[in-house]
């Protein structure tokens, strides 16, 4: 029979809970990044970029206006960098009175990965210079040279490098503060503990007791709190993080989906099949066939 791996992240030694949680949780976001490219802007043109993809844009000279209904007026100067999530909205992005200098990257989140965390992060994240000192620049020339070679994996290192900014970006959006919604879980040290706890023993046989005594709260007070900041009451978040591992499982050479569901808890291969098409709308033996096929490939 499989075994269920601790931990699917291999996370650095720390005494600090708050980065070694923050590092597990942003190790499963999934993404897929396909294009990098250049761009200039003559003054007040517009920026048009597919709703359907999300974008990272590095302004390199002049600058980028953003209007947005929510925030007002963003202005991206040269050496900023910003974050567009995707399905854009009324977001209106313009070059500023003199032309604009783009580093444009493309790429697509798996909704299906962490989805209540994805929901939470903004539409426009803006990183400016002084926060992307140290990284941003470097980074930058290295995806635009990975972008331009014909060499043999390029495209897939363009990938890498994508996925890199992404974490680093929503790394410094969240030490940033204070924030509201699913990351606010993580600044709130008696749900941070908490969630913690289930993401390092994720086939524990949580109850809101148990839970509620790690966060030091009453048991409605905690459920209320948990609810309100995670988007989901704990013992559904629980579950719907054990369901995310099977996910991971399913991708494993020779993986069987019965013995995936009783690796994460579940007493029959029905119990968990329905389960799992009820968060990913898909059987899990769908997604053995289609997605695991597809990674298992040499």
């Amino acid at each position: 029979m499989m075994e269920m791996p601790k931990d699917l992240t291999d996370r650095p030694a720390t005494s600090d809970s708050a980065p070694d949680l923050l590092s597990h949780v942003l190790g499963q976001i999934r993404l897929t990044g396909d294009r990098v490219y250049s761009r200039v802007l003559a003054p007040r043109d517009r920026l048009d970029l597919p709703a359907e993809a999300a974008h990272l844009c590095v302004v390199t000279d002049g600058n980028l206006h953003i209007e947005d209904g929510e925030q007002g007026l963003i202005v991206v100067a040269a050496g900023d960098l910003v974050m567009l999530r995707g399905g854009l909205g009324q977001l209106q992005l313009t070059a500023g009175e003199g032309a604009a200098s783009l580093v444009l990257c493309r790429f697509r989140f798996d909704t299906d990965s962490l989805r209540d965390m994805m929901s939470a992060i903004p539409r426009c994240i803006h990183i400016r210079q002084a926060e992307g000192a140290g990284w941003l620049d470097g980074i930058v020339h290295f995806l635009l040279l990975e972008a331009n070679a014909a060499q043999p994996g390029a495209a897939l290192m363009v990938s890498r490098l994508i996925d890199l900014v992404v974490i680093r970006t929503l790394r410094t959006w969240i030490h940033r503060g204070p924030i509201s919604g699913w990351f606010g879980g993580l600044a709130d040290p008696r749900i941070a503990n908490v969630l913690k706890a289930i993401h390092e023993r994720p086939m524990q046989r949580w109850s809101i007791e148990a839970l509620a005594s790690i966060a030091g709260m009453s048991r409605s007070s905690f459920c209320e709190r948990f609810a309100a900041l995670v988007g989901r009451p704990p013992l559904r978040y629980h579950n719907e993080h054990r369901l995310t591992l099977a996910r991971d499982l399913l991708t494993k050479p020779n993986a069987r989906v019965g013995e995936v569901g009783l690796s994460i808890g579940y007493e029959s291969e029905a119990a968990f099949s329905r389960a799992y098409k009820s968060l990913f709308g898909h059987s899990p033996r769908a997604e053995y066939e289609l997605r695991g096929a597809a990674e298992r490939q040499p």
